[in-house]
């Protein structure tokens, strides 16, 4: 038996949590893993069960519905500790349980979608792959490499198809910025910077127990500002470089940072080497004025911004103006459901997102946040949230020049990096 829970690790009644070391075969970006051979996929529309239907689960709610009124899906459970009221499931019937694994067997379900807190992912996963059931597993897939690699490991041996939610990867601009990286559009990539100054006020750090934490009751957490709301950022900069695979990243070093009273950093940056090259990446959830998240592709010809929530492209290059395009985007729900009936190549499988589970590893081994001292920070008069002082400036700049908030001489900054392997 397994339920989902709001305080940590999911409980399972078929042994207590491991986690195997090591690594196991790749493959390289945005490819597809093969057609499951020991499950039957049933005919559309796909019955599915949606784990964590509140908080961010609700955008997962209205989705599988955007699909059931195509034809594709049809929700069939919903898995929640507090059940799901009629205005919240739009006036439909459902069956709901807390009982993960019953509700999968009761009703026949296909296809899951896991979007419960961050330490319960694998177990969950897991419980779905024995069953035969196809996976959307929302980001992080883990809190650490060694559940990541379980996870991925218990996955591809039960032969169901499992998709990452990094919906950014989705974006349609993705393939096109990589194909005029590699036709050279850019001349030689010097390197790639990533940015997002968001505002989360006190109230987002008290929506759930594990919510800003690094550990909860002895397990791994990591909800920082890296690992969960901007981890779109660091995926998206690695997918833009090529290097997707945990095998692909040669080297991280990490600042760390918090002005609010929590556990976890809600200011940080981080330098990713890699065989595709150097990548760094500044966020905070502290922005004196929020804006839209990007990633900045540096190079000798030029240069291409990519805003991924908007799907928007600028694109400047030596003696040409500037171009400025949007993309479409393939919904990774749906994309799951066309690769398990139809063969589409699937987006964001395991192996894709296991260099960005390397950066979570590092967040994760680091040393715990520094606190930013008190005159780096305000209180906004009436928002209830905390401010860092000049930090929009720079995390701009820190896409821009790919340096470390240390390195632009933030006065607030660690002293030096901390650097991992």
């Amino acid at each position: 038996m397994t339920t989902i829970s709001q305080q940590g690790g999911a409980r399972r009644a078929d042994g207590p949590r491991t986690a195997p070391a090591g690594d196991s075969a790749h493959t390289g970006p945005r490819t597809a893993p093969a057609a499951p051979a020991n499950t039957t996929v049933p005919a559309l529309p796909l019955p599915v069960v949606l784990a964590g239907a509140r908080g961010h689960g609700r955008w997962h709610l209205d989705n599988i519905r955007r699909l059931q009124d195509k034809g594709l899906v049809r929700l069939v459970g919903v898995c929640e500790l507090t059940p799901l009221t009629e205005e919240e499931l739009g006036g439909r019937h459902v069956e709901q349980s807390a009982d993960f694994g019953a509700l999968l067997d009761s009703t026949g379900a296909a296809v899951a979608v896991i979007c419960t807190p961050i330490p319960t992912h694998t177990d969950l996963a897991l419980t779905a792959a024995r069953k035969g059931v196809h996976l959307l597993l929302e980001k992080p897939p883990a809190p650490s490499y060694a559940e990541f690699r379980r996870m991925a490991d218990g996955v591809a041996a039960a032969g169901v198809v499992c998709q990452i939610g990094f919906q950014s990867l989705g974006s349609h601009a993705v393939p096109a910025v990589r194909k005029l990286i590699t036709e050279g559009a850019l001349g030689r990539v010097t390197g790639i910077g990533g940015a997002g100054a968001w505002a989360r006020d006190e109230a987002y750090y008290r929506r759930a127990p594990w919510a800003g934490k690094r550990r909860l009751n002895g397990v791994d957490v990591v909800d920082g500002v890296l690992t969960n709301p901007l981890a779109h950022i660091v995926a998206t900069a690695l997918a833009l470089a090529g290097s997707t695979r945990g095998e692909d990243v040669t080297g991280i070093r990490t600042e760390l940072l918090r002005a609010n009273d929590i556990e976890s950093d809600d200011t940080s940056c981080v330098r990713v080497t890699t065989t595709g090259g150097r990548i760094t990446v500044a966020a905070t959830l502290c922005a004196e004025h929020p804006g839209e998240p990007y990633v900045l592709v540096h190079g000798t010809g030029g240069r291409i911004t990519f805003w991924y929530k908007q799907d928007r492209v600028l694109v400047q290059r030596s003696g040409r103006g500037p171009e400025e395009i949007e993309y479409g985007r393939t919904d990774l729900l749906e994309n799951l459901v066309e690769h398990l009936s139809g063969g589409a190549e699937l987006l964001v499988p395991p192996e894709s997102t296991g260099a960005f589970m390397k950066v979570v590893e590092a967040i994760r081994q680091a040393p715990d946040p520094i606190a930013l001292p008190p005159d780096a920070w305000e209180q906004l008069p009436g928002e209830r949230r905390r401010v860092v002082r000049g930090i929009d400036g720079f995390v701009a700049a820190a896409a821009d020049t790919l340096a470390l908030y240390s390195e632009l001489g933030a006065s607030w900054a660690l002293p030096k990096e901390v650097s991992t392997a």
